[in-house]
């Protein structure tokens, strides 16, 4: 690319007069440049870095940087986020790529049931990261969860909205038995009220042939329940009444309580979120905490079958094993 076309794509100003007029490539990481490549930073350490490694280019939107090379093409911009998506914008016009948003849930079961990933680039939600994957890949399916990040890529970002035919058969909030076109699934690990979002992802499998397997569906980190006994350790379901379900959103937990209301009348339900959260809004007498020890003591302290815990980590119970990683989905 010209420095003239990189220039003009990202409003910069040339703030030198460099021998050099085109680069090879580009990229957010000092480790990765190659001679001839644009390098984007407000590091300077690390653009320095980048000119011993043979950059061609760095763009950056500080004043504080210091252009230490007049060989090279120093581009100053108002903000080096903007201008790198800008230069996103420009390369997947060559890629016929599609992009598409897909909310952390659906990113979820995306990641659990697609079984075989080559034909599919799941965009890191860190924003460099996600440059380096649709820069320096041919790859012309790409989703991601990042809404805001989504957009700078494709102002009319596309979302899943088909669906395939299918119903639930029954089951609890924690375990459902459901059908999906022709195939019937016994007691998953998974909540009721996301059937339809996995209709959706399976609906997008199909349209563009990744191969799936509802059968690795389960919770994702999203909604994690986790049976307790009285000392608030993990234990089998059958040897307890009471189960905390870790939550990172407030929509999952409406959603659930909707459920124990037409679904679970004798079930006592509370919810600990940090104060100030818009739980409020629809829940009348939240249990607030700060830190985490104050949301043990509740805990320990209050009669409840399923609690709902609001932005922490399991790891605030005991015995938490290494299983657990699986809810990093």
């Amino acid at each position: 690319m010209k420095i003239e076309d990189i220039i003009n794509l990202t409003n910069g100003t040339l703030a030198t007069k460099p021998k050099i007029n085109a680069i090879e490539g580009v990229t957010l990481y000092a480790s990765k440049v190659e001679r001839g490549d644009l390098f984007i930073s407000n590091e300077q350490s690390e653009i320095d870095r980048a000119i011993e490694e043979g950059a061609y280019a760095i763009i950056y939107d500080e004043d504080e940087i210091c252009a230490n090379d007049n060989e090279i093409a120093w581009i100053k911009v108002d903000s080096i986020y903007e201008a790198a998506f800008r230069i996103v914008r420009y390369v997947t016009l060559s890629k016929e790529a599609e992009f598409f948003y897909l909310t952390p849930h659906e990113m979820s079961f995306v990641k659990m049931i697609v079984t075989q990933k080559s034909n599919i680039v799941l965009l890191s939600d860190n924003w460099k990261k996600a440059f380096e994957q649709i820069v320096n890949s041919e790859g012309r399916l790409y989703v991601g969860s990042q809404i805001d990040m989504m957009q700078k890529i494709q102002p009319d970002i596309k979302r899943l909205s088909n669906q395939v035919d299918g119903y639930t058969m029954g089951g609890t909030l924690f375990k459902s038995t459901f059908k999906v076109e022709k195939f019937i699934y016994q007691e998953k690990e998974f909540a009721p009220f996301h059937f339809e979002t996995l209709t959706k992802v399976v609906a997008f499998c199909q349209a563009f042939e990744l191969p799936y397997a509802i059968d690795k569906i389960k919770y994702t980190k999203h909604f994690t329940p986790i049976f307790i006994d009285r000392d608030l350790t993990k234990t089998h379901p059958k040897n307890s009444d009471q189960v905390i379900i870790f939550v990172d959103n407030i929509h999952d937990i409406i959603q659930a309580r909707e459920y124990i209301k037409y679904n679970g009348q004798w079930i006592k339900s509370i919810v600990l979120t940090p104060p100030n959260t818009k739980i409020a809004e629809f829940y009348d007498n939240p249990h607030w905490f700060k830190y985490s020890k104050e949301a043990i003591e509740i805990l320990k302290n209050t009669h409840f079958n399923y609690a709902f815990v609001y932005t922490l980590d399991k790891s605030i119970l005991k015995n938490i094993k290494e299983e657990y990683t699986l809810f990093d989905v």
